[in-house]
């Protein structure tokens, strides 16, 4: 399913203040979208004008090229789900009758749950973790706990896009990993996926593309690589920040690490890492099949910068081994491994040669490695 946004503007009723300045985002199937920004930039009200709960100033939400406006409820919530912010709730359903309500779509107006919908909410929670909540009240759970019930509800309305405002907050690192594996997994599976976050770690982790707001209505759409870095991140948080790589026994992964509040200015832009010349290795190892096709038409995409790929799988621990030689510039190398690395079950990691080395001219040194 896709969905784009084209030139969103909004203005709240009575303000001269522009709080969101020609916004234009396009998701597809398999897409992990991040949006990002400090607080007061217009992530949670982004999302409301997106799904038309709040009209656009100016501007559409196209969910497979129709204008949602012209789109009845019932077939947009047949396809579309959204997760809003847990909030203290007053409602005596149980978990299990509140996952229950994201069936009913699929149910008629007066019909009862089926055994399909009950195996489905039963599904899911399995899936959270969150089974032995599912006779609870949920006016008598955890602000975190009614978070995960409520990403709950909506995977069980199997939707095709799937939009979270700030799923991660009020979690512990144990369910912050449970969901983000989560969106990971339902994109893979050919969900579009959507989500905003105060965490730009969370992004360059998990999502492919990202939308960077501000509090002066300026905002990026792009590639996680090129929208996520330092400079993006100190003209939009004003904070100094180094983005740093830590190698985990099972990947690569990114983090931001705040250092300074800061005051810089200037236009947020497109930046890759580096473009300089590289030869690098990527290594690959996945489990299962399941990946398979993601991996392939990944490096399908990246052909023209492949020099050699080996793959072979190795029974005894039910992998796959792919080796992908690449001579392309840094930020493409970077790019390719970023994309690899969200997918679920997936570990990756480059490995760069030096730098070719010259004598002086410009050109390789043919003597290197003979005798003296």
């Amino acid at each position: 399913m896709s969905f784009i946004i084209e030139n969103g503007c909004f203005s709240y009723k009575g303000s001269e203040h522009r709080l969101l300045q020609s916004i234009n985002l396009s998701a597809e199937g398999g897409d992990l979208v991040a949006i990002l920004g400090p607080n007061g930039s217009g992530k949670t009200t982004l999302l409301r004008c997106a799904m038309g709960f709040l009209r656009w100033s100016s501007g559409a939400s196209l969910l497979n090229g129709r204008d949602i406006k012209t789109i009845s409820t019932k077939e947009l919530w047949r396809n579309v789900a959204y997760v809003p912010q847990a909030r203290s709730i007053v409602t005596a359903y149980t978990v299990r009758e509140m996952i229950l309500l994201g069936r009913s779509s699929r149910i008629g107006v007066f019909a009862q749950p089926r055994l399909l919908d009950m195996r489905k909410a039963d599904e899911v929670m399995d899936r959270l973790g969150i089974t032995k909540l599912k006779d609870k009240r949920c006016n008598a759970i955890s602000g975190g706990e009614l978070q995960m019930a409520l990403i709950a509800r909506a995977l069980a309305a199997e939707p095709e896009l799937l939009i979270l405002d700030e799923p991660e907050s009020n979690l512990d690192f144990r369910n912050q990993l449970l969901v983000m594996d989560t969106m990971s997994e339902i994109a893979a599976e050919g969900l579009t996926c959507i989500f905003n976050t105060h965490y730009p770690a969370h992004a360059m982790r998990r999502a492919n593309k990202a939308l960077l707001l501000t509090n002066d209505g300026r905002n990026l759409f792009g590639s996680v690589e090129s929208v996520v870095t330092e400079a993006n991140i100190e003209r939009a948080f004003g904070v100094k920040a180094v983005i740093s790589e830590i190698e985990t026994p099972v990947n690569v992964t990114r983090d931001v690490i705040p250092v300074m509040v800061s005051k810089a200015e200037g236009e947020l832009g497109h930046e890759s890492a580096n473009d300089r010349p590289c030869l690098a290795t990527v290594s690959i190892i996945t489990h299962g099949q399941e990946q398979g096709g993601r991996i392939n038409a990944l490096l399908h995409e990246y052909n023209s910068y492949l020099i050699g790929r080996m793959g072979m799988p190795y029974r005894k621990w039910g992998v796959n081994i792919i080796n992908v030689n690449v001579d392309a510039p840094e930020s493409v190398v970077r790019e390719l491994t970023q994309k690899l690395g969200v997918l679920p079950s997936v570990s990756v990691k480059a490995t760069f040669a030096m730098e070719r080395p010259t004598d002086g001219s410009g050109k390789p040194d043919e003597d290197i490695g003979g005798t003296v």
